[in-house]
Order: structure tokens, then sequence, then C-alpha cells
């Protein structure tokens, strides 16, 4: 079940919620743990018993870590709800990966390739998995109290709101809002205005940019121009950044209904100066989680400067394969981490003398061309991808001329999808806050009434028409 869908918005939202606040304070966690495995469960039933399986088997580790005061069983088992862990997503995500590469090699020697049974990838098996690890590892770092209650750590794992695309959320930052929380009228009115931007992100925008960025990216290179490449990575720059965030937009304004307050998970990550500052801009949740599960234990900033250099690289290699089982995402995360321990190495002290506008066109360069090999297939198209848009591709136009591609409202939703990835409106609504006469807020409250009623309309309307309507983080 997607967010935008018609069953989701108008069937299983408002019955969760109803029956939610319907019941006692001590079964809402219990509910909402069924609702959620319901609307996992929607699709491929048989995956609900791997979620499960996720779930009873980093309870009873949690408890097993917190009951052994001993620190060597305790890095035992810590080292077992890992393995345990990471070999679940191992096997569900890079099998076919892992035997792909050494049938390629065993093909080399003349040798008989091995053979494995087709295996079904869970949807958001990425994200359960990261967050069965930070409760493991929060545990182990007695960073939070044990849970006791297995329908709270399940909920925390399998919580409908961002169960399959984040944002991915530490243990430590919701444990005691699974014990306790409350919906003030204020959290319920943003979390719903919260989810309709995000909608409107999604349906909008991210689906309208999304054809003509998979009908160009299925050009063959030879028949790619320069123009039509440039046209076709610019809408998918913005389709991911509307798809993804406005995802994100929508799990927390669901979160809020229920009285969960999530970090945010961007902040406007376009405008940033330097690849250093995209990273603290997009997809925030999962930077957060490298930096406190991973880049710090490797050692951080605190160790010498080549070992610096490498931990970013392993963290960022590691980014790469997270999002994929592919060198296309391994060679986007090593791309990024490379620019990133260039920065380091002094890159940034010299960008720091370019004017603001040098700064911002080399970060959306950089990121653009990044998005090349996120979005292609293998790395060999990539490259001719790359090609096209230096002008060195043979094609004529004849073939796939701009005009096909660039019509009115591709060219309406770049327009407004390049707005809305600056932080334009934000600096509206503070600006026109300062004005405090009762007729300017009830006004701004009047437009921004009309405005959301509108979004969801003009949502609904796309959804019941039976657009296109992908998530591109669902399969990761």
């Amino acid at each position: 079940m997607v967010f935008s869908s018609p069953i989701f918005l108008f069937l299983f939202l408002p019955v969760t919620l109803a029956v939610y606040f319907a019941l006692p304070r001590r079964w809402r966690n219990p509910w909402l743990l069924g609702a959620s495995l319901v609307f996992y469960g929607w699709g491929e039933p048989k995956f609900v018993a791997v979620m499960l399986a996720s779930i009873v088997a980093n309870f009873l580790l949690a408890l097993w870590i917190d009951r052994f005061p001993d620190p060597r069983r305790r890095r035992l088992l810590l080292a077992a709800a890992v393995l345990a862990n990471i070999g679940l997503l191992a096997t569900f995500k890079y099998a076919d990966f892992v035997v792909e590469n050494l049938n390629s090699v065993l093909a080399e020697l003349h040798a008989q390739p091995l053979r494995l049974p087709q295996i079904a990838l869970p949807i958001g098996i990425s994200f359960f998995t990261f967050h069965a690890l930070s409760y493991v590892i929060d545990v182990y770092r007695r960073k939070v109290p044990v849970q006791r209650n297995p329908f709270n750590i399940g909920l925390y794992i399998a919580l409908f709101s961002q169960l399959i695309a984040g944002p991915i959320i530490r243990y430590h930052d919701v444990a005691q809002q699974l014990e306790e929380r409350s919906v003030t009228r204020a959290d319920f009115a943003y979390g719903v205005e919260r989810f309709i931007v995000g909608l409107g992100k999604k349906v909008l925008i991210a689906n309208s940019l999304a054809g003509p960025a998979d009908l160009i990216f299925s050009i063959p290179g030879a028949q790619l121009t320069l123009p039509v490449a440039w046209l076709g990575l610019a809408c998918y720059t913005l389709q991911i950044y509307f798809d993804f965030s406005g995802y994100s937009d929508m799990a927390i304004g669901l979160g809020r209904m229920f009285g969960f307050h999530f970090l945010e998970n961007f902040n406007y990550p376009y405008i940033a100066q330097s690849m250093t500052e995209f990273w603290r801009r997009w997809h925030i949740s999962l930077s957060n989680w490298f930096r406190d599960y991973l880049y710090i234990p490797l050692g951080g900033n605190r160790v010498a400067p080549g070992r610096v250099y490498l931990n970013l690289l392993i963290v960022f290699f590691l980014c790469g394969l997270w999002h994929g089982a592919s060198w296309t995402f391994v060679f986007w995360g090593l791309f990024h981490g490379s620019f990133l321990v260039s920065e380091r190495m002094g890159l940034a002290r010299r960008m720091a003398a370019w004017r603001a506008p040098l700064r911002h066109a080399y970060l959306v360069l950089v990121v653009m061309v990044s998005w090349v090999f996120f979005r292609s297939a293998t790395l060999s198209d990539a490259g001719r991808f790359l090609a096209a848009m230096m002008g060195m591709s043979p094609a004529s136009g004849l073939e796939h001329p701009l005009a096909l591609y660039a019509d009115a409202q591709t060219l309406l939703a770049l327009t407004i999808g390049a707005i809305g990835s600056t932080p334009v409106m934000p600096a509206l609504k503070r600006w026109l806050e300062r004005f405090h006469a009762p007729p300017i807020e009830i006004g701004t409250s009047s437009i921004r009434l009309a405005a959301m009623a509108s979004i969801l309309l003009a949502s609904a309307m796309l959804l019941a028409a039976g657009t296109y309507n992908p998530f591109i983080y669902f399969r990761f």
C-alpha cells in the first residue's frame, strides 16, 4: 500500500485514525502495530513473516544484551544481533548481486556458474533493518532502557508511517514517545497540513516529471542529444527530490497525527554550496544513522587525516550499497565520498574564496552528474548518457526531438519544482508573520486553507485518473 493511493487515503487512514482515538491508551500501540502489518502485507502478505521474525529476534536479543553485565558477553550478543540483521538484509537484497559477480569470474575461468533460487526483495527491508539495528545498538550502549513490551518494539520497527521509505528513526529519538505520547489539536492540524504538502509534492510534481525522465533515460545513447539528455537529467533531479522529500513529509505528518515527533529528513539540499553541506540537508536521517553507528565507531574525526578519509569512503561505499545491489549505486556512493574527501583535503578552503553563485553551481553540477549513475541501469549506460550531456553522441535529434519531451506540463512542473526546491515559501511566510494586523492574519490563514484544499483536490483527481505513481525509494 502506498500513501498516494485511494485505498490508503480514503479507507486505511480514516479507519486507522478513527479506531486509534476510540481505543483506550493501552490498546493504541497494539492497534497501530496490527494496522502497520496490514499496511505492509497489503501487496505481499508472505513478507509479513520476515517482518515478524525481525521483530521477535531483535526483541529477544536486546533482552539478552541487557541481562548480562559482562562486557565480553554483551559484545558477543551485539555481534550476533548485527550479523543476524545484516544477514537478513544480505540474503534478500545482495545474494543475487554476489552470485552474479561470482559467475562473471567463473565464466572467465570456464567453470560452471552458481545457481540461486529467485529471491523477491521485501519492500523497505533496508529501512526496517536499520531501525532494528538502531534499537539493539542503543540498548547495548545503555543509551536507552531495554523495551520489555513486544508491542512497542514491534511498533517501532513496523510503524506504517515510516516503514517503507523512511525517515530512518533512531530508537533513542522515539523511545519515550513509544511509552507515552499525546496528540493536541495543533499537532493533528500540523500533521494533516504536512501530509497534504507531501502528497502534492509527490503527485503534482514528482509524478509529472517521472514520465519524461523515464522516457529519456530509456533512449539508446546513440540517439540521445545534448539538450534532451540535460532535460531528462533536470527532470530526474527534481523528481527524486520531490518524490523522496514528499514521502518524508507525508511520513512526518502521519506520525504527528498519532503523536510521534519525527526529525526532519530534508532541508532544501539543492541550495547547498558544498557536498559536505549537501549531506547535512539530504536524507538527514540516513546521514545521522551512518554517523552514529558507523562513522563515529570507526574513529570519526578523532583519528589521523588519512584514516578520516578512509572512514568517509567506507561510509559512502556502504551508503551506495545500501541504496541498491548494483555497481551504479556503489559508484554513486564513492563519487559522493570522493568529493567529501576532496573538500576535507583543502578544496573547501579554496572554495571559500569563490563567490556564492559559483559554489552553488559546483554543488548542483556534481549532484546532477551523480544522479546519472544513480538512475542508470549499468555503468555503461551512465557513460553513454554523460557522453550525450557533453555533446559527444552521434545522434541527429530527428529520432527524439526536444519538443517531444519539453511539453507544457513538463516545463510547468520543472518551473514549480525549481522554485519549490528553494526556501522561498518559508521566507514569504516569515515575512508575512511580521505583520500582526488581524486582516493580514485572516487573509493569510484563508489563503493557506484554500491552498491545502486545492492541493488535496488536485492530487485526489490525478490519483483517481490512475496517473503514473511510483515511489523511487520503495525498492531500497
